[in-house]
């Protein structure tokens, strides 16, 4: 190993040992194994410094959740410090699960093209248990690939009337929306047209890259942090703000691009944002008004992303939800639902990802609400499979709730 660094671009020594981050951090509840974000990161920063070979594989079993930053009263960027020191010392190279997982628009791609067999085949006994033996637990569902791709529906049914608009937006999609569930997509196309703006898709889109920097691919993360970057970058300067349904694809790219992979995004961070927030701000500002169906009724649930906590952002998609007259709305408590991404399918870490959601799972059971909404695809995936309660993306619900001809003739 090289042991020549002895300098840290972080801020470890703003740590002031008041251990908060243990107390918040889901994984040291569960797992003996995991030293804790203080130990794992600042604490453990100063020996890596000193000599490389310092370096403990433990630190695999963080999950990137943030939360040890959300409650740390210094400001350090514990999360950070961590999953560059995975990236940079560990010995463990990512083998084929995790190319397979962290991949996903080569598989997405492969898949949507089979769509009928790849999901079949996906539910078979025989085939979880050898994604089994490769490392991927065979108790865990994968989500449903779509038949078409959203873009591939875009190009067919909605590029064309989106030139009628004056004002736009740049949609950035994000995987689970082009490749599994596009009606997410179909949704912000809906909602955003009836608000008075036509939707844009970038060229090239690839995927955020939050899966690659978390199963060790950094080069090819950075090869395509820089070219949507180069594209979000001309969307903002043709005006345009950059939206996304995905809180974790938000988070990446305004936060993981510079602190993890360090590429400067300065200068369009501030234009890439979550799609409720954009509508949120446009409603409260009398830019915009959103009209709802009279006979819409639904009990919804609301959790509160992990990477949308340290955004600051479960504001604007449950003052949205709280907006439909026919909504009896349920605030969730802020936890971790155990899956993290690509976290949760992992063999090591299945037992640990569903006892962290297990208190989540308990509180939906007992409301049992119409619907749980949230804003990551993966959180859908985890409670869904969990709890068999239904999860959408506020968007959706808005896009169900919404009177389209109220709506445009109030936003005209």
């Amino acid at each position: 190993m090289n042991k020549e660094i002895n300098t840290s671009e972080n801020n470890f020594e703003q740590c002031i040992k008041c251990t908060v981050c243990t107390v918040y951090c889901p994984v040291m509840a569960v797992n003996p194994d995991y030293p804790g974000p203080k130990q794992a990161g600042p604490d453990g920063e100063r020996y890596r410094l000193k000599d490389p070979e310092f370096f403990d594989e433990a630190l695999k079993y963080c999950m990137n959740c943030k939360r040890c930053e959300v409650a740390c009263p210094s400001n350090v960027k514990i999360g950070d410090i961590i999953q560059k020191a995975r990236l940079q010392y560990s010995s463990k190279k990512p083998g084929l699960r995790e190319f397979a997982l962290s991949n996903t628009d080569l598989m997405g791609t492969v898949a949507t093209a089979f769509a009928p067999v790849v999901n079949g085949t996906l539910k078979l006994g025989a085939v979880k248990s050898v994604m089994d033996v490769m490392g991927i637990d065979k108790h865990r569902t994968f989500p449903s690939y779509s038949g078409e791709k959203f873009v591939t529906w875009f190009k067919k049914h909605a590029q064309a009337s989106q030139q009628q608009y004056s004002r736009f937006v740049t949609y950035f999609h994000g995987c689970y929306a082009n490749y599994n569930y596009p009606k997410l997509a179909k949704d912000f196309v809906k909602l955003l047209n009836a608000l008075g703006y036509g939707v844009h898709l970038m060229d090239k889109e690839k995927c955020c890259g939050v899966a690659l920097i978390s199963n060790g691919f950094k080069k090819k993360a950075m090869k395509q942090a820089e070219s949507n970057l180069s594209q979000i970058r001309g969307a903002v300067g043709a005006g345009e703000a950059v939206l996304a349904t995905s809180s974790t694809c938000s988070f990446t790219i305004r936060d993981e691009y510079e602190h993890i992979l360090g590429l400067d995004n300065s200068d369009v961070r501030d234009s890439v944002m979550l799609a409720t927030r954009f509508i949120f701000k446009l409603i409260d500002s009398g830019q915009a008004r959103l009209v709802f169906r009279s006979d819409f009724r639904k009990r919804i649930a609301y959790h509160t992303p992990c990477h949308m906590e340290k955004l600051g952002w479960s504001i604007y998609s449950v003052s949205l939800l709280k907006m439909i007259p026919g909504v009896e709305f349920f605030m969730l408590d802020s936890q971790c639902c155990g899956i993290a991404g690509t976290y949760g399918f992992k063999k090591e870490n299945y037992p640990y990802s569903q006892k962290i959601g297990d208190s989540l799972f308990r509180q939906i059971s007992a409301l049992s609400p119409d619907v749980v909404a949230t804003d990551c695809e993966t959180c859908k995936w985890q409670i869904e499979m969990s709890t068999g309660f239904s999860v959408e993306n506020p968007i959706s619900i808005l896009a169900d709730a919404l009177d389209v001809e109220e709506t445009i003739k109030a936003n005209k």
